[in-house]
């Protein structure tokens, strides 16, 4: 075999035997953000891929250890800007764990109807941005329609857009504006009504089906070893959702309507329609945390806390379903205001890493349909 040598991009030569090495990003339309890929090319095809992360790391578990437990929900908001109530409901799920506290039976139902809601937020820009990123402007304009409606509901419960801030350790900030919930409702069914664009101009489309169609298998192995979630796990067949398995909020009582959606293929399509239909199931899950609501008795929304609420010494983990995989918060406590230990375990975190077994192999033409097909976000990546 003739011995081949690495030349970087705009520096070294063109032989035959030496590789390119192409850096992808990190300010690249296709990276959703400042991330950087190292590729490895043998002529068309990638022998080797490096994600390189760090470029806009925040710093934000070291500033968890100089907030208090209310500021730090603020924090904890913002990594995935596409999850914002999930990431804060993680936090305080932690921190009332760690007390040993009751949240009243109405802040629970809200929360997971807002966690919900927020979970269809965060799918329906993958499902109008994927199809844009290989070619298809149309979907985008569609999802931006969707969003607004859900926008709209969550911005008249909790005052905010993308960062709602609207939980707190026990319960919720205020209670839910005099009828919300029927506008909530209709905006949900809005929703609902719309969603045939994406299973029809979509997946429909046989350019779209044959850009994803067995492109990027991630075999199962390799989502166990890379510890990836999500609807990216579950598109390669691994059945888990900590909302069905280790149940959370009212999770374990919406066991009828919740529907675990999975596939085998493991390519860029499966993890797609694994998206999509989960997206379908949100709704579902939606409408039924409004009835629910509906049938409960008036009560508070929240637990009255002290003026300076402290933790007792020790520590706790809590994890939960966020829209993009699994998301995990180790807390530890001094017994102080302020904790002396948060370390945040993200969704993207883990899925990105496993670029470096789907992309070897396969086209430079592919990467952009593998990389989307991720669903990353790079605020979740760089915490």
């Amino acid at each position: 075999m003739t011995p081949t040598t690495e030349t970087t991009v705009g520096i070294g030569g063109a032989a035959e035997s030496t590789d390119m090495v192409l850096n992808i990003g990190p300010q690249h339309p296709s990276t959703h953000g400042v991330l950087r890929l190292r590729l490895v090319l043998d002529g068309e095809r990638i022998r080797h891929a490096e994600p390189v992360i760090g470029y806009m790391h925040r710093g934000a578990e070291k500033l968890f250890e100089a907030r208090d437990y209310r500021q730090i929900v603020m924090l904890a908001n913002r990594h995935d800007w596409l999850s914002a109530f999930s990431n804060e409901l993680g936090v305080v799920l932690a921190v009332e764990r760690m007390l040993g506290m009751e949240v009243p039976e109405r802040a629970v139902w809200t929360r997971t109807l807002l966690a919900e809601l927020n979970r269809v937020l965060n799918h329906l820009m993958f499902l109008g941005s994927y199809p844009l990123e290989l070619g298809g402007i149309t979907p985008v304009f569609y999802a931006f329609r969707e969003r607004e409606v859900l926008q709209n509901v969550m911005e008249e419960v909790s005052g905010g857009r993308m960062h709602y801030m609207f939980n707190r350790v026990g319960g919720l900030k205020e209670d839910l504006p005099a009828g919300w919930t029927s506008r909530a409702r209709e905006a949900v069914a809005a929703v609902r009504s719309r969603m045939d664009v994406y299973d029809d101009l979509v997946l429909g489309n046989e350019i779209f089906r044959g850009r994803t169609r067995d492109v990027g298998v991630l075999a199962p192995e390799h989502v166990h070893a890379y510890g990836v979630s999500g609807p990216i796990a579950r598109g390669s067949g691994v059945d888990f959702d900590l909302r069905r398995d280790e149940p959370y909020l009212a999770y374990g009582l919406l066991q009828d309507t919740l529907k675990v959606v999975t596939r085998t293929e493991g390519d860029c399509l499966a993890r797609f329609e694994c998206l999509l239909e989960q997206t379908h199931n949100a709704l579902d899950l939606a409408d039924a945390c409004l009835d629910r609501l509906a049938d409960l008795p008036p009560g508070p929304i929240n637990q009255r806390l002290p003026k300076v609420l402290k933790a007792p010494e020790g520590h706790t983990y809590a994890w939960t379903e966020n829209p993009l995989g699994i998301n995990g918060y180790y807390l530890v406590s001094k017994g102080e205001k302020t904790p002396y230990r948060l370390k945040l375990r993200s969704a993207s975190y883990n899925n990105i890493q496993a670029l470096t077994e789907l992309l070897p192999g396969t086209l430079v033409a592919d990467m952009v349909a593998i990389l989307g097909s991720m669903f990353f976000v790079v605020g979740d990546i760089d915490k």
